[in-house]
């Protein structure tokens, strides 16, 4: 089996375990790869290029959990996303912390 079809059948189990039927977030993964997975798959819904007020990401955030301070700070530490005067920006990808490359 390819490297890539073993990613993708991770991914999907990770977010099966971690994700209600309706997206939202049952609990938030304490491993480490598993918490990025989840992290990349929220942060997807976000646009590119676009500025977010710490409103608007807790509001993003919301949508799937409660606990939107926690989802919030872990994408700013894994460069998720980048926050200068309250504004939040989502960074490229190859920026964020890959989980593909955990061992």
């Amino acid at each position: 089996m390819m490297l890539e079809d073993q990613q993708t059948k991770i991914k999907e189990k990770v977010l099966r375990n971690f994700l209600a039927e309706d997206g939202t977030l049952k609990h938030f993964p304490a491993q480490l790869k598993k918490k990025l997975i989840v992290l990349e798959h929220l942060a997807a819904g976000l646009e590119a290029g676009r500025s977010y007020t710490e409103p608007e990401i807790n509001a993003y955030i919301k949508r799937y959990d409660e606990d939107y301070a926690t989802i919030r700070r872990e994408w700013i530490i894994h460069r998720f996303m980048s926050r200068e005067l309250d504004i939040y920006t989502l960074n490229p990808p190859e920026q964020w912390t890959r989980w593909d490359e955990l061992h």
